[in-house]
């Protein structure tokens, strides 16, 4: 399986430079550290510049400020933004090289409740089921095993990989006599279109509004997404991340991956949170925020948390001296 080098740019755009010849034969695109002289490969990141040197790459993908250094070690595409064009390459290669889904189809193994509606080019997969009154937009996809509960709503031309489910129950009880009662969620979960869910996340329904994710979300394999949370348009979540009830995550944000946001609480757009932190209070600025404790060798660890433990009393120290010292 391969691409002509001139189809790529006759698709994609960008400018082919260096001695690259059009009818070069591409068979695969690859990192430029292993790229040999089929292949096409990308510099997104200037740090890289020794590894752009050493490769072997048939054509390598850089920005207009990597232009010279691309052409000192051979054949290059110029394009504005190299990620976004590797991103666009790898979506052609698909297109052209790899089965393309059946659109319109049901799969046998599928259960699919006489009263969900699916949309005629919907492709639904091994294994999945769609239950009561639930309604999948056009063109989406459902890969295998994934579960759409009951009244929930997705768009159109989402992405919801294997073992999904929407729509189970959220975590809601209440306290009596030492036991649980159960509250019944009665709300479902609402999906925008182009979003895109990683395999085993899961998204609970609501309580008694609907759980929402915004068009243009994109969930990483692993995530729990609480009862009545919202998420805006075009935020993204690495995996395992974790996102309690009724919190809200406006657009244009990101999570790393194994952070959580606490129930109740409320990002505003664009703001960036870093891998494993715990947010525990509404961030109502842009920006990026980290809290995590750097790895140590444990003894020194231990040393540092026994200090951390210590901050507060220190604090009252530093206070009753500085007003000794104002008093003096």
């Amino acid at each position: 399986m391969s691409l002509l080098l001139g189809h790529i740019v006759d698709a994609l755009g960008g400018s082919l430079e260096g001695g690259a010849v059009a009818d070069t034969t591409i068979s695969r695109i690859a990192p430029l550290e292993v790229a040999g002289p089929g292949d096409l490969s990308f510099l997104s990141n200037p740090r890289y510049q020794q590894q752009l040197a050493a490769s072997r790459a048939a054509c390598v993908i850089v920005a207009p400020a990597m232009r010279e250094v691309a052409l000192a070690r051979g054949p290059c595409i110029v394009a504005d933004n190299p990620y976004v064009y590797f991103a666009r390459a790898t979506q052609l290669w698909r297109q052209h090289l790899a089965p393309a889904a059946v659109q319109g189809s049901v799969h046998a193994s599928a259960v699919v409740d006489p009263t969900a509606q699916v949309h005629a080019t919907a492709t639904i997969g091994p294994l999945c089921v769609v239950e009561r009154g639930a309604r999948i937009g056009a063109g989406t996809v459902l890969k295998s095993r994934v579960t759409v509960g009951e009244d929930c709503h997705i768009g159109e031309r989402c992405i919801v990989h294997a073992g999904v489910v929407i729509g189970a129950d959220g975590f809601g009880f209440a306290p009596e006599k030492g036991q649980w009662v159960k509250i019944e969620q009665l709300g479902a979960v609402r999906i925008g279109d182009d979003v895109e869910i990683g395999a085993n996340t899961c998204i609970d329904r609501g309580a008694l509004q609907d759980t929402v994710i915004e068009d243009g979300v994109k969930l990483d394999n692993l995530i729990q997404v609480g009862h009545n949370v919202r998420i805006g348009k075009h935020s993204a979540m690495a995996g395992c991340v974790g996102v309690a009830g009724s919190a809200t995550i406006g657009a244009h944000c990101t999570v790393g991956g194994g952070a959580i946001v606490l129930g109740h609480l409320e990002l505003a757009d664009n703001v960036h949170i870093s891998a494993a932190t715990v947010v525990t209070r509404s961030i109502t600025r842009p920006g990026q925020y980290t809290g995590m404790f750097p790895i140590d060798d444990n003894a020194r660890w231990e040393k540092n948390a026994a200090t951390l433990k210590q901050l507060h009393s220190l604090r009252e120290r530093i206070k009753a001296l500085e007003q000794a010292l104002k008093a003096a």
